[in-house]
């Protein structure tokens, strides 16, 4: 049987507030997929962006974007005005997505609707995962470090020393439930946007890359999982070899995994990646599939993709243990064709 849908990014749905998010339009959207006898939605990555407000560079692979969070529902529940979302400054063009404007206003805002969020009591029917909470100490350190990477942080908490780790808790406990509140919310509105969708007869392909980025909670929190040298640095980053589309290649400069460490920890990484990833979307497409079979390594300090090598990935072990783990799953591998020398 065939079934067909239509890729529109969160990001792109018509919004007030400079970008697209779980509001009304995306329900209305819902509705004309489900009239134009559509079956799938395909979206791209969820999480929040970082580097260059790409979503394929996120801060976290267990967290949500705060972007999305539909400012109208926190109206509606009391959190916010409508006044007060109109008075902030998310750029005058509806064609284009400053984000610079959206991440100085939208933070603003959200940290307004925290602040009655508390004194309401702090309900939320949501859990987060400890991934997730990894993420929102991540956050609230970063913002104590003006946004630098963890990379540029102290010694004592960029190696994540137990009596630093504690002290930073401590003083950064309200930060911290505010990217907590920014998750709950995430998860509250998404779940009920899907599930509507669902019931429309819409399933959702979601987008997982399948590298995270060096500045990211899962970097600093589990250097293990990756290919770190003693000071906690990238031996060799992502990318792609000069084509016929780059003389020099592409350098994304994501870490590398250290994929024999997966293997003996039986992925469980992996693992939960995937089952996270199968709580926000029905089909899962994972983007750079090919990478699991050979992925290209770039030595760290490089400024182009041209001294990189091809490496041996995990291949189709990874995903024999995570259908053993999860059982059988739709995932979309991305078809790249192949990138090997032709003879």
């Amino acid at each position: 049987m065939r079934e067909c849908g239509i890729l529109l990014p969160i990001s792109s749905l018509p919004s007030r507030f400079g970008i697209g998010s779980f509001s009304k339009e995306a329900y209305e959207f819902v509705d004309i997929l489900a009239e134009a006898g559509q079956q799938y939605w395909q979206i791209l990555p969820l999480g929040p962006t970082g580097y260059g407000d790409s979503p394929y560079q996120s801060f976290g692979a267990f967290a949500g974007n705060p972007y999305f969070i539909d400012l109208e529902s926190l109206v509606e529940e009391g959190l916010l005005t409508s006044d007060e979302c109109n008075s902030m400054d998310f750029g005058d063009n509806p064609r284009f997505i400053d984000f610079e404007k959206v991440y100085e206003a939208r933070f603003r805002i959200l940290r307004l609707a925290f602040e009655r969020w508390k004194v309401k009591g702090s309900i939320s029917e949501e859990e987060l995962s400890a991934e997730t909470e990894e993420y929102c100490f991540y956050m609230a350190v970063k913002n104590h470090f003006k946004g630098k990477c963890w990379a540029e942080w102290d010694e004592d908490i960029r190696v994540r020393k137990l009596s630093s780790v504690t002290r930073y808790e401590k003083e950064l406990d309200d930060d911290v439930r505010f990217y907590e509140f920014q998750q709950l919310k995430f998860q509250e509105q998404w779940k009920k946007l899907k599930s509507y969708a669902n019931k429309k007869g819409i399933k959702i392909i979601g987008d997982i890359p399948i590298y995270v980025a060096f500045d990211s909670a899962d970097s600093w929190f589990h250097p293990e999982l990756f290919q770190f040298d003693e000071e906690r640095m990238p031996i060799g980053v992502a990318g792609c070899p000069p084509d016929g589309f780059s003389e020099t290649g592409q350098l994304w400069g994501n870490p590398l995994y250290n994929w024999e460490y997966h293997r003996k920890s039986e992925y469980s990484w992996w693992i939960e990646r995937m089952a996270y990833s199968f709580k926000l979307y029905d089909v899962v497409r994972v983007d750079h599939f090919r990478g699991f079979d050979e992925y290209y390594a770039i030595p760290y300090g490089e400024e182009t993709a041209v001294n990189g090598r091809w490496e041996k990935g995990p291949g189709l072990e990874l995903f024999e243990v995570i259908r053993e783990k999860l059982g059988q799953l739709n995932i979309i591998a991305e078809d790249l064709a192949s990138l090997r020398p032709v003879c």
